[in-house]
């Protein structure tokens, strides 16, 4: 993926890196008050208080809370259990027709569990899921339009929907057959794979990860319904402290004193040009008027191609960074987006804001491909690059959002840091992408000074050292069977 961002409201403007996700090699099983501006399709608005005629006796301003931008459809869902019910709740699922969960799908458990698709309280029924293939949004009662643009559903095969019969109800186990969650008053309905495929990613070509991986071996059914979940989601993989809840965030906002919050996704390491967005963006945000602007520094923690950098990797990397100063710790919060990752281009990008809206950010930073990837089968993009970022300033239920115009960012050789772009002197400044990056840290060959900080690459360079170290005790092993 490249990151690119335009300004809105200047001279185009761009901040571009170029991190092109390879081919799918299978799955990464490793553990490692209202905003200030707002976005229409053809307009930006800035407002500001007209001048004051004469002197007159106001009260101080209110404090602006996280809470200035308001969960999609109203209060935050909690679908957990109370604590005093689990016990006779889980009575209740043992006695229910089962349905064993895929990683993936635990993983979707807890995103609807702690409202990150907010409102929606269970994987989705037929006329939710055609809302959201077929218009990108769901229409609520009281007639207003929320955005969702990726179905949120759970697959059965022909078995499990003749073991559920005529219930109701459904117990959800996961993968090693524990009771996880309770899902009620169910609607079983047909899976159209290719459909599905079709108007999400914009393609069926043969190679995209997600489908390859979830949809293509999962059932022809899907089963919608609302859901209980018998105790809060855990990893148990030491990074669990990293997952807090749209609840939790907005908590942590307002304890901070935030009166603005920028989030900014990844799924890959961070390096010094993140960086000089980031800090930019928050000196861009002082300057309109913010006292206090905070980053939430938010990769995605869910499933992702079997080559991108295992989760663990990257937060002990995340991690270093702000060790190294490079983050300020003080104005930035680090924490994991539980979703997993389709590499759906313009339709996902939009899945990624609606769901940061949720956790309290009223400003996205949105790149050049956001969430996209190359072609499976064909030498190129899979989707225009510039979409992303036109689809977000468009799509309905994101009327929120806020995004910053940033330069184009790359190498400065004479200056020896990452910087914004000068044309005057094109030649001075180098471009390296995330794959020229991987390729630096498999091989051990060091980037140039000031690409990224020291004790983040280091982690990198002892990952894929350990990749290397894995590699070569399985080839003897292959060759002698």
């Amino acid at each position: 993926m490249s990151l690119t961002i335009k300004s809105h409201f200047a001279s185009p403007t761009y901040l571009s890196f170029t991190t092109k996700p390879s081919r799918f090699t299978g799955y990464n099983t490793k553990i490692r008050p209202n905003s200030i501006y707002h976005f229409n399709p053809l307009k930006l608005t800035y407002y500001q208080p007209k001048k004051m005629q004469a002197p007159v006796q106001y009260s101080p301003a209110p404090v602006i809370k996280s809470s200035l931008i308001e969960p999609d459809g109203g209060a935050l869902v909690d679908l957990v259990v109370p604590e005093g019910e689990r016990g006779a709740k889980t009575i209740e699922a043992e006695s229910l027709p089962k349905v064993r969960l895929t990683k993936i799908d635990v993983e979707w458990v807890h995103v609807i569990s702690e409202g990150w698709a907010n409102p929606l309280k269970g994987f989705m029924r037929e006329d939710e899921y055609l809302q959201s293939l077929h218009f990108n949004s769901l229409r609520l009662k009281d007639g207003s339009i929320v955005n969702m643009s990726l179905p949120i559903v759970l697959a059965i095969d022909d078995e499990t929907k003749e073991r559920i019969g005529s219930s109701s109800h459904v117990g959800l186990a996961g993968p090693d057959g524990d009771l996880m969650a309770i899902l009620r008053s169910i609607e079983i309905y047909k899976h159209n794979k290719e459909e599905r495929i079709a108007r999400t990613w914009g393609t069926t070509a043969p190679g995209l990860p997600y489908v390859e991986e979830v949809i293509i071996p999962a059932g022809n059914c899907l089963i919608g319904g609302d859901l209980e979940v018998l105790k809060p989601i855990k990893y148990n993989d030491g990074l669990d402290h990293y997952r807090l809840s749209p609840k939790q965030l907005r908590k942590e906002f307002d304890r901070r004193n935030a009166d603005a919050v920028f989030a900014f996704q990844l799924r890959n390491p961070v390096h010094n040009g993140h960086a000089l967005l980031m800090n930019d963006t928050r000196r861009r945000l002082l300057e309109m008027g913010f006292k206090n602007p905070i980053l939430l520094l938010h990769p995605l923690g869910g499933f992702t191609k079997a080559d991108d950098v295992p989760l663990d990797v990257r937060m002990e990397q995340h991690s270093k960074v702000l060790e190294d100063g490079v983050l300020d710790p003080e104005t930035t919060i680090v924490a994991i987006f539980p979703s997993p990752m389709h590499y759906a281009g313009p339709t996902e990008v939009q899945w990624h804001a609606k769901a940061r809206i949720n956790a309290g950010a009223n400003f996205y930073i949105v790149g050049r491909d956001p969430a996209g990837m190359g072609h499976p089968t064909e030498k190129r993009d899979l989707y225009d690059p510039d979409h992303g970022k036109k689809v977000l300033s468009m799509a309905p239920g994101l009327e929120k959002l806020n995004i910053l115009p940033f330069r184009v960012a790359a190498y400065d050789i004479v200056a020896k840091k990452m910087a914004f772009f000068d044309p005057s002197r094109a030649k001075d400044f180098l471009f390296i992408s995330g794959t020229k990056m991987r390729t630096y840290a498999r091989t051990g060959e060091n980037p140039p000074d000031g690409f990224m900080c020291p004790g983040g690459w280091e982690v990198l360079v002892k990952y894929y050292e350990s990749l290397q170290a894995e590699e070569a005790t399985q080839q003897p092993a292959a060759v002698s069977s």
